[in-house]
């Protein structure tokens, strides 16, 4: 493996999947690359957390024996402008009918369940790109999302199980279309026995309902893989992510 020349990018990359532009911001480790090349962490909503989690990988594997981070690779998926209308497009699934919690006042969204296609980006596009111009470890991926992220990361767990080794979901919206995800996760769970990829979720204490669902979520799927669920103290869904994302990263590099 050769040495990166360039430690940080930004990319503009369309989707023919998709039909859309995402920013992707890319991060390599400054340094030379093991034979296997690095881990590498996929960042959705990369517009809001790439930065956080770049400056954690970067800071903390300066002294990976201590902190359990090694240098890893960082790619953050971005949406434009339309963020906060597109993620819900991207994050969920396809659904006959999508039932809103009495929560949202009848506000609703235009565009719902691109899931699979977005999905398909991810490995179709954006992963080969990233593969073709830095040394990733294929063995040693990670996805990570929070909020509807973490939801779409589950998906990705019940649905593209060998696509990611390591699942990284904060706070997911299990709630989303009447706990829908409930139902994957059983089917899911009726389908694999003993699989190798492993999760890491969290939820802030003051989160209420999201830490009961995720919570029980965890123990749902740690009958047939490794689960490591931990709550977050005095922490809340806006606090959660920089108060976990060391805990996260350094899941990312633990051995089974």
């Amino acid at each position: 493996m050769t040495k990166a020349v360039i430690d940080y990018a930004t990319k503009q990359v369309t989707s023919k999947l998709t039909d859309y532009t995402y920013t992707i911001n890319i991060y390599v480790p400054h340094e030379e690359a093991p034979e296997e090349g690095f881990p590498v962490l996929y960042v959705l909503d990369g517009s809001s957390y790439f930065n956080l989690v770049k400056e954690a990988v970067r800071l903390q594997s300066r002294n990976a024996p201590k902190t359990g981070i090694l240098p890893s690779i960082v790619v953050g998926i971005g949406h434009g402008d339309d963020m906060r209308e597109r993620r819900f497009y991207d994050f969920t699934a396809p659904a006959e009918t999508y039932i809103y919690p009495a929560r949202f006042k009848g506000k609703g969204h235009e565009k719902l369940g691109g899931a699979v296609n977005f999905s398909r980006f991810i490995e179709e596009e954006l992963k080969p790109t990233i593969e073709t111009h830095y040394p990733v470890n294929k063995e040693q991926q990670a996805l990570f999302g929070h909020s509807l992220g973490g939801y779409f990361t589950l998906w990705q767990l019940f649905h593209r199980q060998p696509s990611f080794q390591r699942y990284l979901a904060i706070s997911p919206s299990i709630w989303w279309n009447e706990h829908e995800l409930v139902q994957c996760a059983s089917v899911f769970l009726n389908e694999h026995q003993d699989i190798k990829e492993t999760l890491f979720m969290s939820a802030g204490e003051l989160e209420t309902f999201m830490v009961d669902d995720a919570r029980q979520m965890a123990t749902v799927l740690e009958k047939i893989m490794t689960v490591d669920f931990y709550e977050a103290l005095d922490e809340n869904h806006a606090s959660i992510v920089p108060t976990v994302m060391s805990r996260a990263i350094r899941f990312m590099h633990k051995s089974q």
